[in-house]
């Protein structure tokens, strides 16, 4: 058990098979020295004997010098120096046992040469055999003799380890020196990756940075080598990092590399997405591509932040034409500029118009009679929405219902509606309007029920890193400042995800609305992990930068802003949640009455706007949206704008 314990069970094998290696390569080496007259030389009792003293020592050799620490996924020339290290030293101490027991009268001299060949054959050849099964290349090169300079620990002891220990190996310049390898669970421990150790979990960094300090090898740097780990661990090595007084750094994804290792590696600073992102959910891209391929495509608000990766994401799975449309006429410059770029093949148009302006989208739908619209544009940010309810309802409610209208009109196969978890219980005008626009569309939803005519998806999700007026880009700007960064209120907690997989989990959720199975009248709801508190938010990007929270840049707290909650939801309580066939993805089953009960109320609120009356738009908006709390429009603006709370 002591033995199973320290090696492992993979350990165990390797450490078997070289055992039986051995006592194999002893009998071979002889019947390749004495052939046929190996029996008129050597009794049965002397065989025995005889191979049964050579294995032990062997088993004890190769015991010592570690073997079968050596993980053969990642055999190198490394890897057969030690053998061949190992075997010298068996075939020594059984030269000399046999020399001072028998003074080698019973064994020809040459056979300690041959089994030193054929052992050291016998050891190696499978496990580069393995290797090679696995990498489907051969390619055993490891060592250039180059001097590293930065010593660094990596965290993660599988492929992407391998891949930099090799590349850094390679480089005729080398800017780092792996000093060691930590792994987030147990069973590699005491393995070797190209004779580097992996010496421990990632709550021992503390302890290793230690013992490897004691010997000379303090490493200066944590790289991470796994781009699987989720935001809350990527939190704690920044904190570990910072604590030791060392940096943190990733590598790229493996599937950043076009060819290989033969590819160029780079260690690249951590950056914000890394800290709040989560493991990448699987995705089903053959029913993205189906959903998308040879279809006529509309997004609405193509040039913000939603909309722009929308476009890119949705050109990747071939349309069969694209029409981009803002009211923003640089913004839809950018993005049109970038689609003629990468993408010249697709017929794509540009159309300036405004979601409020109903004759304008009814003609432009008309015209282009699109088979699925992304409904990406909206007024979003809460302090100003707050302070300009009309414009508010005007593009959320407003410009919700001129768009679906459209659709209806334009018969259009599908329209997204991408909402916000600010819609769940808004404390805000901007989430208020956004439920009354998710409320028109499940309801549009419900009335067509199973049968023909527009499918109306809508998809909510919290907060996107980096997106117009959202914390990152704020913070960031404080920091290029000096600071201070500040944050409404010390327990702001948001829900977080990156850009790129909010849109990738759009397109799932539409293509999962796409299929025969019944979610009429759903919000499709991304599963955004664990909310993040804004605070925690602000050291770390501090420390990010290579300054020291509250000593090189303050933190200042400057009070919640109107229409803000401490902690954002996903879900109502009358809207349980239920899985899809999708992780990542749930479903809230719909709480709106019928198309009917809206009607008038949508009409109503539509006028109020048109007259500029906010005192009868914040009525009706409570009056749609009855978790919502009235407040009045007296009361007095925020005291900083700029604070941030996502």
């Amino acid at each position: 058990m002591t033995l199973l314990k320290r090696a492992g069970v993979r350990g165990f094998v390797a450490y078997s098979h070289d055992i039986l290696m051995a006592a194999a390569s002893f009998v071979l080496s002889l019947y390749m020295r004495l052939g046929d007259s190996l029996q008129n030389y050597f009794t049965t009792d002397d065989m025995i004997a005889g191979g049964l003293v050579f294995t032990a020592i062997s088993a004890a050799v190769f015991w010592f010098m570690g073997l079968y620490r050596g993980i053969w996924r990642y055999a190198s020339l490394n890897d057969l120096i030690a053998i061949a290290r190992a075997v010298t030293i068996a075939v020594l101490v059984f030269l000399l046992v046999m020399f001072v027991s028998t003074r080698l009268a019973a064994f020809p001299r040459s056979f300690v040469f041959i089994n030193w060949f054929v052992l050291i054959m016998l050891l190696g050849a499978p496990r580069m055999a393995y290797r090679m099964i696995k990498d489907r290349r051969f390619d055993l090169r490891l060592d250039n003799g180059i001097a590293r300079r930065v010593p660094v620990l990596l965290v993660g002891a599988e492929d992407g380890a391998e891949m930099f220990i090799r590349a850094m190996a390679r480089a005729r310049h080398a800017s780092y020196q792996v000093v060691g390898i930590v792994s987030e669970d147990q069973r590699p421990i005491g393995r070797r990756i190209h004779g580097i150790e992996v010496q421990g979990t990632i709550e021992a960094i503390p302890e290793i940075v230690a013992q490897l300090s004691e010997a000379g090898e303090r490493p200066q740097r944590l790289i991470v080598t796994k781009d699987t780990y989720d935001g809350a661990l990527m939190r704690s090595l920044l904190t570990t990092a910072s604590g030791l007084g060392m940096t943190l750094a990733r590598l790229p994804s493996l599937t950043d590399f076009k060819s290989g290792v033969e590819d160029k590696i780079e260690v690249r600073p951590l950056a914000v997405e890394d800290l709040l992102g989560r493991p990448q959910t699987p995705l089903d891209r053959a029913a993205m591509g189906d959903l998308i391929r040879d279809k006529r495509v509309l997004v609405t608000g193509a040039g913000g932040c939603i909309g722009s990766e929308l476009v890119r994401q949705t050109c990747a799975f071939g349309p069969a034409a694209l029409l981009l449309l803002d009211n923003s006429e640089y913004n839809l410059y950018t993005i049109d500029l970038e689609v003629s770029e990468r993408h010249p093949a697709i017929p794509r148009q540009a159309v300036i118009a405004d979601a409020r302006d109903r004759v304008r989208i009814l003609r432009v739908f008309s015209e282009f009679k699109p088979d699925i619209v992304f409904h990406a544009a909206a007024l979003k940010h809460v302090p100003l929405v707050e302070h300009n309810v009309i414009e508010g309802a005007l593009t959320n409610v407003v410009g919700t219902m001129n768009v679906a209208d459209a659709c209806i009109r334009a018969h259009a196969g599908m329209m997204v509606q991408v909402s916000t978890d600010k819609a769940v219980n808004p404390s805000n005008v901007m989430g208020a309007t956004k439920r009354i626009a998710e409320q028109y569309c499940q309801a549009l939803d419900l009335k067509r029920g199973t049968g023909e005519g527009t499918r109306f998806i809508t998809v909510r999700f919290g907060n996107v890193l980096g997106s117009t007026g959202s914390v990152v880009p704020l913070f960031q700007k404080q920091l290029a400042a000096g600071g201070p960064l500040t944050v409404t209120h010390p327990e702001m907690k948001r829900f977080f995800m990156t850009m790129h997989e909010a849109v990738e989990l759009i397109l799932q959720a539409s293509a999962l609305g796409a299929t025969g199975i019944t979610y009429e009248g759903k919000i499709f709801v991304l599963d955004m992990g664990e909310p993040v508190r804004i605070l925690d938010l602000a050291r770390q990007m501090i420390r990010l930068a290579g300054f020291e929270p509250e000593v090189d840049i303050k933190i200042e707290i400057t009070g919640a802003r109107p229409g803000e909650k401490l902690s954002e939801e996903i879900f109502h309580g009358s809207e349980p949640p239920l899985p899809t066939s999708y992780k990542g993805i749930l479903v809230a089953g719909p709480r709106v009455g019928t198309l009917a009960d809206l009607v008038a109320p949508l009409k109503a609120l539509a006028s109020a706007c048109d007259a500029g009356d906010a005192a009868t738009v914040l009525r009706l908006i409570a009056d749609l949206v009855p978790e919502y709390v009235e407040r009045t429009t007296e009361q007095a603006p925020p005291r900083r704008l700029h604070a941030a709370s996502a």
